[in-house]
């Protein structure tokens, strides 16, 4: 008896445990989720856990996934409805970009089947797997809902509502961070922490102990702390760094009085008017995004033997995480905004950053980075760069010096307000003149600063 052939777009799928080499389409297709490329630099990610088990079924939309770059936390979604066939990995394990992470069986005849229309997340992925990158468009499954305010949420965000017996006006009160401000399951459990906090404020009792000195013995050995999953990450990423790149680094002293004095005068009215609060951050980026446009080479990577200069200017701006790790949001083109629209961006990224409310969007496509590191009150540093960009500046803090004043009359002693600037950059690309010069061209940005400049 002729047995017929068997139409199977996965005939064998490489998995970390096992082998899967048998499959009918005519029942079910099979489809794999891979990790995506979350960022120019990211290769690899942690996985923090799964959110369903081998042989649960899953609604499209729905996390399968948690996991962690050297940059931020993220959600893997399923691009499709199914059950759950095979989940690879452990906690705490390393996923490679374009790795299957998942593999899912659905109907024969899902909309919009991979199998014969696939997406490659990146030139490692097979041909036949499926990427989650966001999508422009959710469609509502059977087992999502919506809100009086348009709001998706999947299953699993669906239960924790249910359990906690949320209303509609307490979901409409949760912000959403997720793909196109979905809500999440950190949001909610982060509504309901903070709103038992608010409802249930813990009772202080009266200290009668308060004034007394403190005579605890502190420890007085040795105290071993274990790296988190992002301190590891960073730690990896920073010895790449300076593994890759011949790092060079040089420094100048500039006169930013101008600069001070300007905000000084303005900031109310500025605060009155945009309704922003106006820091020296962007300021500074504004600025330096000038400079950029007159040295181009800074704004470039390597690829192989090859330079590429990148057409937009992106800035990174290195900022801490409330856990202590380092994040960069970055600023998408910069040298198209002005100051007013460069406020706006800062402050938004600057208050996702300290909620840890950060997605993927917000720190890809960096092409050069900003750290200031005048916020720790620190004069200069020799910061390390972040790959694959080719130059990193950091900003010291600014304080008041006795300095030599040329005018009219003669030169004088005057009192100046005067900051560090330090420049990293990769000796493959830059040399040191230009590097130098790129600096030199900042400095005269900043000390010539028109005081008079109008909001």
């Amino acid at each position: 008896m002729r047995t017929p052939p068997i139409n199977c777009n996965f005939v064998l799928i490489i998995s970390k445990t096992q082998s899967i080499n048998n499959c009918n389409l005519n029942d079910m297709s099979l489809y794999q989720i891979v990790l995506p490329r979350m960022g120019e630099s990211v290769e690899e990610a942690i996985l923090i856990s799964y959110n369903f088990n081998v042989g649960d079924i899953v609604s499209e939309d729905d996390t399968i996934a948690d996991v962690a770059t050297d940059k931020v936390d993220t959600e893997i979604p399923s691009p499709v409805a199914g059950t759950i066939k095979e989940l690879p990995y452990q906690k705490d394990d390393i996923i490679k970009v374009g790795q299957v992470i998942a593999i899912v069986e659905t109907a024969k005849n899902h909309g919009d089947n991979p199998a014969t229309n696939p997406t490659r997340s990146d030139d490692r992925a097979p041909d036949n797997t499926v990427t989650t990158e966001p999508k422009q468009q959710h469609i509502e499954s059977k087992t999502s809902i919506k809100t009086e305010n348009e709001v998706f949420l999947s299953p699993l965000v669906k239960t924790i509502i249910s359990q906690e017996k949320l209303n509609i006006d307490e979901i409409s009160k949760i912000t959403g961070t997720g793909l196109n401000n979905r809500i999440t399951k950190r949001d909610v459990l982060k509504y309901i922490k903070n709103n038992k906090a608010t409802a249930h404020p813990p009772t202080i009792n009266p200290d009668h102990n308060a004034n007394k000195p403190n005579t605890e013995i502190k420890n007085t050995t040795d105290t071993t702390i274990q790296m988190d999953r992002m301190r590891k990450l960073i730690a990896d990423h920073m010895v790449m760094s300076k593994k890759v790149s011949p790092h060079v680094s040089t420094f100048l002293e500039v006169d930013v009085t101008n600069i001070v004095e300007w905000r000084k005068n303005i900031k109310e009215q500025y605060q009155n008017k945009y309704n922003q609060r106006l820091t020296y951050t962007p300021i500074f980026f504004h600025l330096i995004s000038q400079a950029i446009n007159d040295f181009p080479l800074i704004n470039s990577t390597i690829d192989g033997e090859n330079i590429i200069i990148k057409k937009d200017v992106n800035l990174g701006m290195a900022a801490a995480l409330p856990s202590g790790n380092l994040i960069v949001p970055v600023i998408k083109n910069a040298d198209h905004k002005n100051l007013i629209g460069l406020t706006e961006e800062i402050n938004y990224l600057t208050q996702k950053a300290r909620e840890n409310r950060l997605d993927p969007s917000d720190i890809k496509d960096g092409t050069f980075t900003i750290s200031n590191i005048g916020t720790f009150g620190n004069d200069a540093g020799t910061p390390i760069i972040n790959q694959p960009q080719a130059a990193i500046i950091a900003l010291g803090a600014i304080n008041k010096k006795p300095a030599v004043v040329e005018t009219h009359i003669g030169d004088i002693i005057a009192i100046r307000q005067r900051m560090i600037l330090s420049i990293s950059f990769d000796h493959r690309i830059i040399d040191g003149y230009y590097g130098g010069s790129f600096l030199r061209k900042i400095g005269d940005y900043f000390e010539n600063f028109d005081i008079n400049t109008k909001i």
